[in-house]
Parts: structure tokens; C-alpha cells; sequence
């Protein structure tokens, strides 16, 4: 990540150098690490913000996660962590890994093959780590 063409490698190294001067254990501090600090919310938790609290005739929140992953695959999955943390409340808020997976794979008509595949695979590593946990 040092190409000094690609100015979000530039960035990133910029932003490496800051936080080690702050702190040298954040050194090595990546956009997963970020992602890490944050829990996911329980059920409960999500229904209040997300979901029928505020609007009770409004969508769950399963269905406004389901919509902020097929917005996310859409705009080409780039957004990894927020993939990522959106599928792991997806799934605390009661999606199937199924319902995940139709999810995205609808948007590939919208945000194109490309932003599909990547959505997956960022949604398989969390699914999968997710059955991995639950079998512990």
C-alpha cells in the first residue's frame, strides 16, 4: 500500500504514521481492526433503533438490514466493514443465511456481477465465522 500513484495508498500510510505517533500499538491498525470495535447489537437493540419502535406500521429491522446490504452491494461492495457489520446484524436480527444470499444476488441485476461476488464473499466469511461460533 505504498504506490505513491494511488492516493488512498497514500492515505492510508498518512493515517498509519498519525495514529503510530498517537499510539505505536496502532501501528498495524486496519479497516477490519476498525470493524472490531464495534459490537454487534442485540436483537432487542436493533428493533428499538431499526426497527417498528419509531413507526410501528414501518418495516422490522431484518428487512431494513436486508435493504442496507442490497444498497451496499449495489455501490459495488466497497464498503467492506460496513458489508460485513451490516450481514453480522443481519443475521443477529433474524435473517437466514439464505435470505443473505437472495439479498445480494438480486442486486447483481442493479449493481452488476462484480459488486455481487465481492457482497458474497464478504457475506460467506461472516456467515461462516458466525456458524463456526455458534458450533463452539
Amino acid at each position: 500500500m505504498s504506490d505513491p500513484t494511488n492516493p488512498f495508498a497514500a492515505m492510508m500510510v498518512q493515517s498509519q504514521e498519525w495514529l503510530k505517533s498517537m499510539n505505536p500499538a496502532l501501528e498495524q491498525f486496519t479497516p477490519k481492526g476498525f470493524e472490531a470495535l464495534f459490537p454487534t447489537m442485540s436483537k432487542d437493540m436493533m428493533e428499538t433503533f431499526m426497527g417498528k419502535t419509531f413507526n410501528p406500521e414501518g418495516l422490522d429491522a431484518k428487512t431494513r438490514l436486508l435493504l442496507t446490504l442490497a444498497g451496499l452491494t449495489i455501490m459495488g461492495a466497497q464498503a467492506e466493514s460496513q458489508v460485513r457489520m451490516t450481514v453480522r446484524h443481519a443475521l443477529e436480527a433474524g435473517a437466514t443465511k439464505q435470505e443473505i444470499a437472495e439479498a445480494i444476488a438480486l442486486m447483481g441485476a442493479f449493481g452488476g456481477l462484480p459488486a455481487m461476488t465481492k457482497a458474497m464473499e464478504l457475506a460467506t466469511e461472516v456467515t461462516d465465522a458466525a456458524e463456526k461460533e455458534s458450533d463452539t
